[in-house]
């Protein structure tokens, strides 16, 4: 605790005194009956003098126009923004990326700030951060992690303005000077086949039976992902029986799926997308396994109708055993069977880019960013003069359905429409 060591009266509601845990002296004055106490940042005494009267009249100022705010430490805020995310996310009304928000105030903001006032943030203090935050991570964080990094700082300035902490004209302005977002890591269909291929094998060998029904679910996770485009996480995990809906006309029909929850349906609302033939197998083994489903059941469950949250680290673990975790373009997640659609999808020419965003819900500058090496491939007759079979026909094949499916499928679509009018699931 600090001690008082000299004090400098410069009226009876003013005076300047020194603790013995800093060298500069400290302001403490009377304003309308109630004293506060503010550092003047001075150490020689005439200057803390001239300081301490700049600073009464100042608050003075503040409070007889009402934008006086009591400071608080920057913990102390973001602790409260941080309960203010949780409890959004929790009653279903906050977005996704709060999570992210709050990992990074717990790893990086509070860890430095701590009992930093809030007022006393300024563009130093944000340059000693980062530098800070280089040497923690130990490199140079990406653009897109430092945006959200910033983001999570906004929502404690936010919470402090609004509790009146600080005013609008004190939150400090946030640069991003993060390294340019890299190629995103996917499959090639031989690789992905493989994968599969590891996945079923592991099935076959697992010593219980919960886990071979969580490698069984993992596998039509990742053929959801990989033949629709949807986000890992909230957008998949969310979908339920009544979001998939089927079209017929003739002999050929079509899967459309709902998405109602994901990183972007607060802002946007819902969309459809449309899924590839070949989710058709694996829809049909899922119906037959769960066959009291009902419109509002999910459709990632285990057998007996739980949920499991271990979808995850099983694909860790397939990764790891496949010897597939790391690529030329960086760490493989679950994440990357979206890349991988996308950059199918580039590859088989199938959609301009505008629509493939729309269907995953994302803008065509990011696709734009992150695909950029696929893109010149897209329009390489074009780009050479010579009219070539592409490169992509095994990504085309990859997406063709035999002839003998086709019909099974039609049979089974007109079955499942008949059902979605009946009782609202496939």
């Amino acid at each position: 605790m600090s001690t008082q060591i000299e004090r400098h009266n410069i009226d009876d509601a003013l005076y300047i005194y020194l603790q013995d845990n800093s060298k500069k002296w400290y302001a403490r004055f009377q304003l309308f009956g109630k004293w506060y106490c503010k550092s003047t940042k001075e150490i020689e005494k005439d200057q803390a003098v001239a300081k301490a009267q700049l600073l009464r009249m100042e608050w003075k100022i503040k409070a007889e126009t009402g934008t006086l705010t009591k400071s608080k430490r920057f913990r102390d805020v973001a602790e409260k923004a941080i309960a203010s995310m949780q409890h959004e996310l929790e009653h279903g009304a906050g977005k996704v990326t709060y999570k992210d928000y709050m990992n990074a105030l717990h790893k990086y903001h509070i860890p430095f700030f701590d009992r930093t006032y809030i007022t006393s943030i300024d563009q130093q203090k944000l340059r000693d951060f980062d530098l800070w935050r280089i040497k923690e991570a130990g490199r140079v964080l990406a653009k897109s992690t430092i945006l959200n990094h910033n983001a999570a700082f906004q929502m404690v300035f936010k919470q402090a303005v609004e509790n009146q902490w600080i005013l609008p004209i004190q939150v400090p302005v946030l640069s991003n000077k993060g390294t340019q977002g890299a190629r995103r890591a996917s499959f090639t269909p031989d690789e992905y086949k493989r994968l599969t291929s590891k996945n079923s094998e592991m099935i076959n060998n697992s010593r219980k039976h919960i886990t071979a029904d969580i490698r069984q679910l993992l596998y039509f996770y990742m053929e959801f992902a990989i033949n629709t485009g949807l986000r890992p996480g909230t957008e998949l995990d969310n979908l339920t029986w009544g979001d998939i809906q089927v079209e017929s006309h003739g002999h050929k029909s079509r899967f459309f799926i709902t998405v109602r929850k994901g990183k972007t349906t607060k802002h946007t609302g819902t969309r459809q997308v449309v899924c590839k033939q070949a989710i058709f197998d694996v829809i049909q083994v899922m119906t037959l396994i769960h066959k009291n489903r009902k419109a509002t059941d999910l459709i990632f469950r285990l057998p007996d109708g739980a949920t499991t949250k271990e979808i995850g680290p099983a694909f860790a673990r397939l990764l790891k055993e496949s010897e597939m975790k790391d690529s030329s373009a960086g760490t493989r997640t679950m994440y990357s069977l979206r890349h991988t659609y996308i950059t199918w999808e580039l590859m088989a020419q199938s959609v301009s880019i505008d629509v493939l965003a729309r269907q995953c819900g994302t803008s065509i500058q990011m696709i734009e960013q992150h695909y950029s090496h696929v893109i010149p491939k897209m329009f390489s007759n074009q780009l050479s003069g010579m009219d070539m079979p592409i490169e992509a026909n095994e990504i085309k094949d990859r997406f063709d359905v035999p002839d003998e499916t086709k019909e099974v499928f039609s049979r089974k679509a007109k079955e499942w429409a008949a059902n979605y009018r009946r009782r609202g699931c496939i």
